[in-house]
Parts: C-alpha cells; sequence; structure tokens
C-alpha cells in the first residue's frame, strides 16, 4: 500500500470518527446544526490536518495561516476538528450549548483555535478578504482560508468581498463553498437561486475549481494547489450532501436544524462505523 493511500485511509477514518463525535455534542445537548455540519466536516479534515498551517503550537504565530468559516452554524464540525488537533480536551466538547459554556452555536473567539467570531452570515468572506490584503501590504506569507455555505450566498455583502478580492489580486486566500444545494426551508435553488454559480463567481474574477466535498483526496490536491493563477482570489466549489453519512438525513433539509430522537441516534451510530 502506498503511502498516500495510507494517509487517505487515516483521513477518511478521522471523518468517521468526527461525524459521530458531532452526533454525540447535538444529541447531548438536544440542539444543533445536524446536516451542515455533517456536509462541511470532510473540507475541514483536509484543511486542518493536510493542507493549513495553524496548531496550538504556532496561534499566536503572526504568520499562521489563517480560518474563517464564514458558515458558522455549522459550528459543531469546527469544534470537534479543533478538539481532535489540540486546541482543548475533547471533554469539554460535551458542554456544548450549556449554561455558562463557551462552546455556544457560532464560532467565537472565546474558544481556542477560533480566528473571528462568525455567524451572522455573509460577513466571513469580508473579513478574510481584509485578512489576505493586511497580509499582502506586509509582504506575509500566510494564507487565508474560509468556508461559506450555498444559501450564504444570498447575501450581498459576499459579492462585494468578491469585487474587492478581485480588485486587489487576493491569490494568497482560498474560499470554499459547502455546496450542499439545502438550506433552511429548502432547496437553494427554489428560496434564492445562485445558478449558474460558476460563471458569476469567475464574472467576479475569481479563478474558480470543483470537486467532490467529500473525496478526501481530491480535496488535498485542489486545496493544496494555489494559487491556481496568480492574480487571481481561488475559490472550490464542493459538491456536498447535505447529512453525509447517515441515510435517513442525507438531502433532507429537515434536518439542517433537528435532533435525531434515540432511536435515529442508535441508527445513526449504526451507520457511522469505522471499518
Amino acid at each position: 500500500m502506498s503511502n498516500t493511500v495510507r494517509d487517505i485511509t487515516l483521513l477518511e477514518k478521522k471523518s468517521v470518527i468526527y461525524r459521530r463525535r458531532i452526533l454525540q455534542c447535538i444529541k447531548n445537548a438536544k440542539k444543533g446544526h445536524t446536516a451542515g455540519s455533517l456536509s462541511c466536516v470532510d473540507i475541514l479534515n483536509v484543511l486542518y490536518n493536510r493542507i493549513m498551517n495553524i496548531s496550538p503550537d504556532n496561534f499566536t504565530d503572526p504568520y499562521r495561516d489563517r480560518y474563517i468559516q464564514s458558515k458558522g452554524h455549522s459550528v459543531e464540525a469546527l469544534y470537534v476538528v479543533l478538539s481532535d488537533k489540540g486546541f482543548f480536551p475533547d471533554s469539554e466538547l460535551d458542554t456544548f450549548s450549556t449554561y455558562q459554556s463557551h462552546f455556544v452555536g457560532h464560532p467565537t473567539r472565546k474558544v481556542p483555535g477560533i480566528e473571528h467570531n462568525t455567524g451572522a452570515l455573509g460577513h466571513g468572506l469580508s473579513v478574510s478578504v481584509g485578512l489576505a490584503l493586511a497580509a499582502k501590504l506586509d509582504n506575509a506569507p500566510f494564507k487565508v482560508y474560509t468556508l461559506l455555505g450555498d444559501g450564504e450566498l444570498a447575501e450581498g455583502s459576499n459579492w462585494e468581498a468578491m469585487m474587492a478580492a478581485s480588485h486587489y489580486k487576493l491569490d494568497n486566500m482560498l474560499a470554499i463553498i459547502d455546496y450542499n444545494k439545502l438550506q433552511i426551508t429548502g432547496p437553494v435553488d427554489t428560496v434564492c437561486n445562485i445558478e449558474p454559480l460558476r460563471d458569476k463567481l469567475e464574472a467576479f474574477g475569481w479563478h474558480v475549481e470543483e470537486a467532490d466535498g467529500h473525496n478526501l483526496a481530491e480535496m488535498e490536491r485542489v486545496f493544496g494547489s494555489i494559487p491556481f493563477k496568480n492574480g487571481k482570489p481561488n475559490l472550490v466549489i464542493a459538491h456536498t450532501i447535505k447529512g453525509k453519512g447517515v441515510s435517513f438525513m442525507e438531502n433532507n433539509y429537515v434536518w439542517h436544524h433537528k435532533v435525531p430522537s434515540d432511536s435515529e441516534y442508535s441508527i445513526a451510530l449504526d451507520e457511522l462505523k469505522l471499518s
């Protein structure tokens, strides 16, 4: 077995472990954004374990990479990955959404490893543009990564940020769209259609690639190849499945914010077993 295959197998096992822990956090708290966290966790797995220069040891280093989770409501996935990376003990996840816990339903800088408070949709990309521009002005080597939701693209501030990123030639940033094609009230194309998405993004001056948001090897290759083109900001449309990994949650928008019953939780854990 090649080292590459072995490494991907380890990442695949991490994704299963992450999904099980996400569900456990939500079940314990009796609240949480279930399906969106399951759709984006593979993206976070690749970013934190293969791509970004971010760790508990370098989090005060001004030259570390920056990660902004613009789709802040899927914070459960981020918390689980940060715990695995050693930013805080796993046991702290058991306080998620409990009284006086810092582990609330959107990212906050009170949690170690969180770069910026997010959750009001449409703000994360603007913050990322500011960070990437600062790096350019300072001749700093760090890169900026941000994750957006597809429903979030209805917010106009995203498109202002995209124009600014193109204007300032911010090829040191990568935006990833978790394109699961569902949002809280239904399919994106019926709530507020964003297609033709790639054409729109390219018209705003970005270099766009597409990837399977659950294919870890493909994402590692694509995310690791920025800048795609010198002088252009980078964007990946990651095609994902909302609720990925649990059959009755997949492609079902009612699981956007829904807690599994005891029987549903048992079925989900049975489906999420390490091979």
